[in-house]
């Protein structure tokens, strides 16, 4: 059984879903969230990507939402600086994984997002690296990718089931405001001028 104490991470936002009668934690732009509970993890989806990992025999999963910021170089360049973000929200997740006694043998992944949905992001095609990032990074890791729903012109809104790996992606084809873009457009910028964490050190 999990040590229930390493039960949350990093995404503050947990509530009781009375649709779909569970507790829930809802992620957001740079934030993740590792559980062993049957519980559902929620995040929308802009231009960022999300990767849902579980461990497939015992449950355990959890979700990252994240962007490559722009490096100020080559936009097609995926092994440069930025993608040393996604680098680090992908080694996170699984780390946390790993800590709760998920077994990297047992992973499979399902991505999302990617979207051409951020007006003047469309110049670096952020959402197309997004996604071209993760589906490489998952590849190169050798994480089998179960499910992907990228790309495409709409914001999704992703419901991850981990004990079960169920995933339900609403595509929303009608925003009547500016929330997510102005999210996605904060998260960007605080890319732009923060200052990257160390690296993650993986263990099996």
């Amino acid at each position: 059984m999990a040590d229930h104490r390493y039960e949350e991470y990093l995404a503050p936002n947990l509530y009781f879903d009375p649709e779909h009668n569970t507790e829930t934690a809802k992620i957001l732009p740079g934030e993740y969230y590792v559980t062993a509970r049957d519980m559902m993890i929620v995040t929308v989806l802009g231009s960022c990507v999300c990767a849902c990992i579980r461990d497939k025999v015992s449950g355990i999963g959890g979700m990252n939402h994240f962007m490559l910021p722009d490096s100020g170089r080559d936009q097609s360049d995926l092994l440069g600086e930025s993608a040393r973000y996604g680098t680090y929200a992908m080694e996170i997740l699984i780390n946390e994984l790993l800590k709760m006694g998920a077994k990297r043998s047992n992973f499979e992944a399902k991505v999302f997002g990617g979207g051409a949905v951020l007006r003047g992001f469309t110049v670096g095609n952020v959402g197309e690296r997004n996604a071209e990032f993760v589906l490489r990074y998952l590849k190169t890791e050798k994480i089998n990718i179960a499910a992907q729903d990228l790309l495409d012109i709409y914001p999704r809104k992703v419901y991850f089931f981990p004990q079960n790996g169920l995933v339900r992606v609403k595509k929303l084809k009608t925003v009547h405001n500016d929330t997510i873009v102005n999210r996605e457009s904060e998260y960007k910028s605080r890319l732009q001028f923060g200052k990257m964490e160390g690296d993650v050190e993986l263990f099996d």
